[in-house]
This record gives structure tokens, C-alpha cells and sequence, in this order.
């Protein structure tokens, strides 16, 4: 435990929401991985550092553990681990570098090496980014050779990592819960006119700021907000951003809002736009846009393999969770790999006293050791 402790406020203490706290905390990662003899590779997207490190048999049936290191953005403070009690705390402790510590410490080795399963880790540093397609975990999946997207509709030459598997785990948070669902992402900036006038006759003219304000609310009261699914109570909306107003004394005649709706896996993003033009004049811009992870397949042996190994460490069922976050695991899915979200408990992501289970981080470590046995025990058999 100690290890995994001391392995977990190492990464707390790298300032990942930026660039240069990114590539310093993935030197370290990778000179982690070397100095335990297992085959590494570092890649570069949009800049950004993607790291694989593998360990077994390419021939072997194929795991991929996956986490990121790139965190939101925190006061100085949250960079500095601290124990409290049960309670590790700190800027992604929770989401998700407590689970990539256990994750690096699970990887197989020369001195314990696991017969019969190959494992690979996946390391990205753009989870949090509002990248639409050009994302670190694309890159992983995708052919050396293979066209993306460019950021103007075109087509650029991307290429990869070319990583393949038969079954992915993504460590985010569901308090040792296997996901087997989550949210898509819909970004949306909306930008409403108003009519400009001096600040001391503000009955002259139209505020733009409070007619974006209604808008959003409009938005929160549209149908699809209301509607629920057998995993998830409702779609989640959340006004990030807003720019409005050039001058204290003047009525703002412009304002945009960013808008981050996370929605069901059954809901069309189409008809939610269609129903948000349907509230009244304002331009509409995607900014974001990223698929759901689907529920479904929950009775391959991969996941019962899991679910099986997760349930020891806590009480009720270990399947059928589904996550408000969006999630990487789509990437994973989309090249062909089966996939699901399994990380340990805490709470707090993005606030200000994010905290993650220490023993809940050891049982996580023990789960994951667990599954990798039954499923190379597994393979064996086939």
C-alpha cells in the first residue's frame, strides 16, 4: 500500500491542467515504466504525449488498461497530496491518476510476469480537452497510416499508434462499479443579440447577457431535459462559459454562452439542437461533440470476469452503472474493443476537495490483479 500511496501523490503533485506539467509528469511516467523493464513507446498528439507500455505475448489474447494524466484546472494547493484519515486528497485524485497509479503497479513484469494474457497500458494527456476527434485515445487505436479530421472539415494525414486489443478498462470514477454506459457530449455555443443603450437608461435597450440567461434556462425546460433511461435520472446541462458586454455603461448587445449538455445514449444530438433552435433567434455553434458509450454485451466473459472480481470488495451489484461523464472508452469501441469505465471510490471531481478512497485504492488494485488472473486463466482454457 505504501507503493501505491507514494506512486499515487507523485502524479497528484505534477500541475497537469498544463502543457508543461503534462510533459513532465509523463518523463517521469515513462522513466517509471523503463526502470521496470517493460517495453515502452511514446507517442505525440496535437503535441501532447501518448504513452503505451506492454507486457506478454502479442499472440496472447490482449487487455488494455487506460488512464490519463491531464487533470482541470486547480489552485496551487490541490497539487499537494495530503492524507486525511481514510482519504487521499488532491487535484485527480479521484479522476484519475489514484487509478493509473494502481494500474502502473498491475502491469505485469519479467519478475511477475502472467502466462497466457498480454496487458497493455495506454497513457493519454488530453482527456479533459474539448478536442473533438483529434483525441489522445484516437490516436492509440488508430492505423500509423490512417486520415483523420482536420479542425477545418477536411481531411488530415493523423496517423497512430495502431493499438489493438480484445478488451479495454478505462479508469474513471464509479466507485468500483464496472460502467458499461455514459453520457455523449454536446458543446454548444449560443450567441444572442441584444440592443445597445447607455447604462443609466437601461429600460432603452435589450441586455444581451439576461436574454442569454433565459435562453439557458429555456434550455434546462426543453423536452429532452426531462427525459430519463433505465441507467441515468436525466441529460446533464451546465452553463460553462459566458461573454458579454464591452463596457460598464453600456447595455451589452451581445452575448455567448457555452453550453455543455451531456445526453442519453438513445438521444439524437440532432433533435436536441433542433429543439434548442426552436427557443428563439440566436447562432449555434458546435463546439464539441462526442458519442455515448451504449450499455450492452454485459454477458461477455471479459466483463463477468471483472464484475466478478470487483464485487468481492463491496456490497450490491457491481454491474449496469452508468456514468454522467463523458468517456474514452468510445474510442476503444469505435476501433472494435469491447470496453467499460472501472475506477475506484471517492468523489469530488473538478471541485475543490477532490478525494479518493485509500482502502477503496487497494481493493482497486487487488480487483484489477484478480481479473487479469481470471482472465488469463481464461485464456488459458480456450
Amino acid at each position: 500500500m505504501d507503493e501505491l500511496l507514494a506512486l499515487a501523490e507523485q502524479l497528484i503533485g505534477y500541475d497537469t491542467s498544463s502543457e508543461d506539467g503534462v510533459h513532465e509528469a509523463a518523463g517521469f511516467i515513462k522513466g517509471w515504466l523503463d526502470s521496470r523493464g517493460v517495453e515502452t513507446e511514446q507517442g505525440v498528439c496535437r503535441g501532447l504525449p501518448v504513452i503505451t507500455a506492454s507486457h506478454g505475448d502479442p499472440a496472447d489474447p490482449t487487455v488494455i488498461l487506460h488512464g490519463h494524466i491531464d487533470v482541470v484546472p486547480a489552485g496551487a494547493g490541490q497539487f499537494e497530496a495530503r492524507v486525511e484519515g481514510d482519504r487521499l486528497i488532491g487535484r485527480g485524485t479521484y479522476d484519475m491518476k489514484a487509478a493509473l497509479a494502481a494500474m502502473m503497479l498491475t502491469l505485469p513484469t519479467e519478475a511477475e510476469p502472467l502466462p497466457g494474457l498480454r496487458v497493455v497500458l495506454g497513457i493519454v494527456s488530453d482527456e479533459e480537452s474539448e478536442e473533438a476527434e483529434n483525441r489522445g485515445s484516437n490516436f492509440l487505436v488508430r492505423e500509423p497510416d490512417a486520415a483523420g479530421p482536420d479542425r477545418n472539415g477536411g481531411t488530415a494525414a493523423t496517423g497512430g499508434m495502431g493499438l489493438s486489443g480484445d478488451f479495454a478498462i478505462t479508469g474513471e470514477p464509479t466507485d468500483m462499479h464496472v460502467g458499461v454506459a455514459a453520457k455523449g457530449v454536446l458543446g454548444l455555443r449560443l450567441t444572442v443579440a441584444g440592443r445597445a443603450a447607455h447604462g443609466s437608461t437601461p429600460w432603452l435597450g435589450e441586455n444581451a447577457v439576461l436574454l442569454a440567461v433565459d435562453m439557458f434556462r429555456g434550455v434546462e425546460s426543453l423536452p429532452f431535459a426531462r427525459e430519463s433511461s433505465e441507467l441515468f435520472d436525466r441529460p446533464s446541462i451546465n452553463l460553462g462559459r459566458i461573454w458579454g458586454g464591452d463596457a460598464l455603461n453600456k447595455v451589452p448587445d451581445s452575448c455567448a454562452i457555452d453550453v455543455d449538455i451531456r445526453y442519453l445514449p438513445h438521444q439524437d444530438p440532432a433533435q436536441i439542437r433542433d429543439q434548442i433552435a426552436g427557443l428563439g433567434p440566436a447562432r449555434m455553434e458546435t463546439i464539441m461533440e462526442l458519442p455515448p458509450v451504449s450499455g450492452g454485451g454485459t454477458d461477455s466473459p471479459w466483463i463477468q470476469a471483472l464484475t466478478a472480481a470487483a464485487s468481492r470488495h463491496h456490497e450490491g451489484l457491481s454491474l449496469s452503472v452508468g456514468r454522467d461523464g463523458a468517456s474514452d472508452a468510445v474510442s476503444f469501441i469505435r476501433a472494435g474493443i469491447p470496453s467499460v469505465e472501472f475506477g475506484p471510490a471517492g468523489a469530488g471531481h473538478h471541485g475543490p476537495d477532490e478525494w479518493v478512497s485509500i482502502p477503496s485504492l487497494t481493493a482497486y488494485r487487488s480487483a484489477l490483479k484478480d481479473f487479469l488472473k481470471r482472465a488469463a486463466k481464461s485464456a488459458g482454457r480456450g
